[in-house]
């Protein structure tokens, strides 16, 4: 079982995109990929709203997620979301193991 949280950051003046940015080039987001239980952790931008980031974060279970809550990495996080005047928003999703199904399949060009 998977959890995946879509985090949408939204703030003004090209912020979003400015923290997104600065997670990615101090090394922070390659060192959250590198935690033990992520599966994923990458940055969007919505094609309708500029002032918004999208992160698509997964982990392999709740006990992943927890520990990664509990590391310092949540403090620099939280600093830079400060330093950009960020809001959230934050959508959780759980996998339910079974994989794409047969009636999905025929939608999906591979």
């Amino acid at each position: 079982m998977s959890i995946t949280m879509n985090l949408y950051y939204t703030g003004k003046d090209g912020n979003a995109r400015k923290f997104a940015e600065e997670m990615e080039q101090s090394g922070t987001a390659a060192l959250i990929r590198e935690e033990d239980g992520n599966e994923r952790y990458e940055y969007f931008i919505p094609m309708d709203d500029p002032e918004t980031v999208l992160l698509i974060d997964s982990w392999k279970n709740q006990e992943s997620l927890d520990v990664h809550h509990a590391s310092s990495m949540m403090n620099t996080i939280a600093e830079l979301r400060e330093k950009y005047d960020l809001h959230m928003r934050v959508e959780r999703y759980v996998s339910d193991d079974e994989g794409i199904s047969a009636a999905d399949e025929k939608f999906i060009k591979k």
